[in-house]
């Protein structure tokens, strides 16, 4: 039998390690009330910054209608001076919801978290992957590809 694979909650248990409550069982359960989320390479028309726990969670609702991300792996942590902050680096695998499309993304996350807590979270990820999970791979290089060869002029 296979270990399972990592979730994202699982990512950040193991990151942020007593930073958090150990009682915080999913992703919910480690946001603050106040808990802001921002996402610096949204795409147009995607909030770059929400900011409560409420909003936040409906816009990953929203999200999830377009994404699944089913596990996490090659988590590089980066410890900082100040020590409420940590950088991760890791992978998420999925498909998208609508087209079965693979989703694989690179996010480099810069997280603060305070009394057991995750306070703040910044986003840093590639818009393109999640256009090629909705739109699909083909479609996305083939725009990407196409435009690159006419503005070389072939």
């Amino acid at each position: 039998m296979s270990d399972p694979k990592p979730t994202f909650q699982d990512i950040l248990k193991t990151a942020l390690g007593d930073r958090l409550d150990p009682a915080a069982g999913n992703f919910i359960e480690m946001m603050s009330e106040d808990f802001v989320m921002e996402f610096p390479y949204a795409r147009p028309g995607m909030p770059t910054r929400v900011e409560g726990r409420t909003n936040v969670l409906m816009h990953l609702a929203k999200v999830g209608q377009d994404v699944a991300v089913d596990s996490a792996s090659d988590l590089v942590v980066h410890e900082t001076k100040d020590p409420e902050v940590v950088i991760l680096e890791f992978e998420g695998h999925g498909r998208s919801v609508r087209t079965g499309e693979p989703y694989e993304q690179r996010y480099i996350s810069v997280i603060r978290a305070r009394g057991g807590k995750i306070v703040h979270f910044k986003d840093y990820w590639n818009p393109i992957q999640g256009l090629k999970a909705q739109v699909g791979i083909a479609a996305v290089d083939a725009f990407i590809l196409g435009g690159a060869a006419e503005a070389k002029g072939e």
